[in-house]
């Protein structure tokens, strides 16, 4: 497994568990996070035993955003992973799930911090779990500055309107239980167990279908935009095809003789 100075990798299970770990900064964003959280994802996608991730940070908080001096590359931290920015330029948002989707379910796990960057990346994610004082929110605006990581688009489409825009516009910080009353999150937990919650939730999805998983993921996000019509034809092309594999046959089997199923992903 990979990893940086700023981002750990661990397997627990089926799970792989990406963490930023910068907490003397609460865990603002550095070339080397972004260079570290860029290679576990990409290894979460390659690895077939790797089954849904968990994406927290360390020292309880999530993400405090951007460090620009940080990103800058000043320094011989910043300096070792400038041969990875020039060849991929885009390197920088693929980390932060603006241009790369993850093919494996991510369950967030937020204690702290998650502000500014971090409330972008989280926007990422497709379950997400809270720690009871955890903090949210988008301050660009407060500081004359623009929510570039994908906000005014991906918010709107995941809580009601009205309510990104509150988020959006007033650049005020949001406590865990009011994301959780707009739909920003799922979960909320007492303080200290955001993790312990997204690896359960885990859990249940490593025991589920891995193909199954990933089609409906994958459907979900593909038919958001499409009108119900070529949704539906959408899902149904997606999902027949999941119907033809070992997977499906396993798991009838499994129901039929009272089981746990045992899939292999075929």
């Amino acid at each position: 497994m990979g990893g940086t100075e700023h981002l750990t990798v661990r397997r627990e299970g089926a799970t792989m568990v990406l963490t930023l770990n910068r907490p003397e900064a609460r865990n603002a964003l550095s070339i080397a996070m972004l260079v570290g959280l860029y290679d576990g994802w990409l290894e979460a996608d390659e690895d077939d035993s790797v089954r849904s991730v968990v994406f927290t940070g360390a020292g309880g908080s999530f993400c405090a955003g951007m460090d620009l001096k940080a990103l800058a590359g000043r320094g011989m931290e910043g300096e070792r992973y400038r041969d990875r920015l020039k060849a991929d330029p885009d390197l920088h948002w693929k980390a932060m799930l603006r241009h790369h989707r993850p093919r494996k379910p991510v369950i967030a796990a937020v204690e702290g911090y998650c502000v500014a960057g971090g409330t972008e990346m989280l926007q990422g994610t497709d379950i997400r779990v809270a720690g009871e004082s955890a903090t949210f929110g988008l301050f660009e605006v407060a500081r004359g500055l623009f929510p570039i990581g994908g906000s005014t688009v991906r918010l709107q489409r995941q809580i009601p309107r009205t309510h990104a825009l509150e988020m959006l516009l007033t650049g005020r910080s949001y406590t865990a239980r009011e994301a959780a009353a707009i739909g920003l999150v799922g979960h909320v937990v007492p303080d200290g167990q955001a993790l312990e919650k997204a690896l359960e939730i885990a859990e249940r999805v490593n025991a589920c279908g891995p193909l199954a998983v990933e089609a409906v993921k994958a459907s979900v996000y593909e038919t958001a935009e499409l009108t119900e019509a070529d949704g539906l034809a959408a899902e149904l092309a997606r999902g027949w095809a999941v119907f033809d594999t070992a997977d499906a046959k396993e798991g009838a089997r499994a129901f039929a003789e009272k089981r746990a199923p045992v899939y292999r992903r075929a």
